[in-house]
């Protein structure tokens, strides 16, 4: 049975122990992840080019969907361990139950939306009519069941926000072990069961999710979180948690649409630096894992000390976190620098591509310490129901730190790979000191 964690004095090291506790489980499960959407665009890319497009248009619009519901979840996470932390389990009871039932919902809206929208909606992203045959088969499938995404989503969360980490990372274990296997019997047949390409690809990853949603279920009912969703419960819940998750939900959008604006800039510059900027956000994607991790280790302990009245516990947990993350990251910042040009190489062969990746990891390599305090103190903030400052720092961060930087530094003065890389590290940085004020000044004047 998943036990809640347990409020009392720790020491500094005690704390350490704690904070690794709930974020390695968290970053093992973020790296699994990453690793089988790379296995399954592997698998898609020996069909054909055209599927490897579709699936990654069809991708960029599901992210827009996530993106909503993991804003649920973060309200959801907050109120949980807040109330978790205060002891007070019958209420954190009622809100899983509640945001299980809102993100259903959003599930529901989402999939209604895909089946009747789903080809004007490639159109949009700008799929050429031979991408959007396939596009429209693989959206489909995977989309219309948007609740199983919505689900496994809120599920994990409401696990992660009681302090079991380990539970939401095992099942993700072995539904990653099925993904794999499923997508190549369905992709491309096996002993007399016929491949059926794309749409294969799409089913296997509903069957999982499917199975996902139904695993983590099974363990809330046995953890002191353990909720029935057919049992009327108390309500009054959904406005705090819309409230929550309004500014959440908002904060990514506001990232997706920045980063489509600043994405037709780097277009502008050219296709080579377009290819290049790709490249460097491949390789550099695996240095996020565990600035998440951490981060859903802060939201978890700020939101649980908070609601134990125990501020400056949560104050320090939010620091200490940090501090692990700058570390952890800045080593990682260490290996970019050293290894780019080599990891370069694994995608591309072209040495004028090759150098400006190189340009760009090395840039990025410095502004990995400030990537981390930004994950974290996001989670951090999040946790004790500021989600309104995280918002705040990706707008001005996105829309004018990051777009002006890129018209200013890679387009006028000519810089190319380094001004966009460049705009990008000054961003973190100012994220970073932004967050961190309002954190300080957030917990201190409670």
């Amino acid at each position: 049975m998943a036990k809640a964690i347990e409020i009392k004095n720790t020491t500094p090291k005690e704390k350490i122990m704690i904070i690794l506790a709930l974020a390695v489980p968290a970053i093992i499960e973020n790296l699994l992840q990453t690793v089988v959407g790379f296995v399954d665009t592997l698998f898609v890319s020996r069909i054909g080019l055209d599927e490897v497009t579709a699936v990654g248009v069809s991708n960029t619009i599901l992210n827009v969907y996530i993106a909503i519901f993991l804003a649920i979840s973060v309200g959801a996470s907050s109120m949980i361990a807040k109330n978790v932390g205060a002891g007070n389990m019958e209420k954190a009871r009622h809100i899983a139950r509640q945001s299980t039932w809102l993100s259903a919902i959003a599930g529901l809206i989402f999939g209604l939306i895909t089946l009747f929208f789903a080809k004007p909606l490639l159109r949009v992203m700008g799929a050429e009519p031979e991408v959007l045959k396939s596009g429209v088969i693989y959206f489909r499938i995977v989309a219309v069941p948007a609740i199983f995404i919505s689900l496994m989503t809120i599920l994990g969360s409401i696990l992660r926000s009681a302090g079991d980490t380990k539970t939401p990372m095992k099942v993700g274990i072995w539904i990653n072990l099925i993904h794999i296997v499923l997508d190549y019997v369905l992709i491309f047949g096996l002993m007399g069961i016929p491949g059926i390409g794309i749409a294969g690809a799409a089913v296997a990853t509903v069957i999982v999710r499917i199975i996902g949603c139904a695993a983590l279920y099974h363990y809330i009912r046995k953890s002191p979180l353990s909720f029935s969703l057919i049992k009327k419960g108390e309500k009054g819940f959904t406005w705090p948690l819309l409230k929550l998750s309004g500014p959440a939900a908002a904060e990514r959008l506001i990232m997706r649409l920045g980063q489509v604006l600043y994405m037709g800039l780097i277009v502008r510059i050219g296709t080579e630096v377009y290819a290049s900027h790709m490249i460097a956000g491949n390789i550099e994607i695996f240095s996020y894992m565990p600035g998440y991790g951490l981060a859903i280790a802060a939201t978890t302990l700020v939101g649980q000390y908070l609601g134990a009245n125990r501020k400056q516990d949560a104050y320090s947990f939010g620091i200490y976190t940090s501090a692990i993350a700058v570390v952890i990251m800045g080593i990682g910042g260490l290996l970019l620098f050293i290894f780019a040009p080599i990891a370069a190489t694994w995608f591309t062969d072209d040495s004028g591509v090759i150098s400006m990746v190189t340009t760009a990891l090395r840039i990025d390599a410095f502004a990995q310490p400030f990537l981390a305090v930004s994950l974290v103190l996001t989670g951090a903030l999040q946790g004790a129901g500021d989600t309104k400052s995280p918002m705040y720092s990706t707008a001005i961060g996105m829309w004018l730190i990051r777009v002006i930087g890129v018209y200013v530094l890679g387009i006028q003065l000519g810089l190319g790979i380094a001004g966009i890389w460049l705009s990008i590290a000054i961003d973190l940085a100012m994220r970073s000191i932004f967050l961190y004020y309002r954190f300080r000044r957030g917990l201190h004047s409670h």
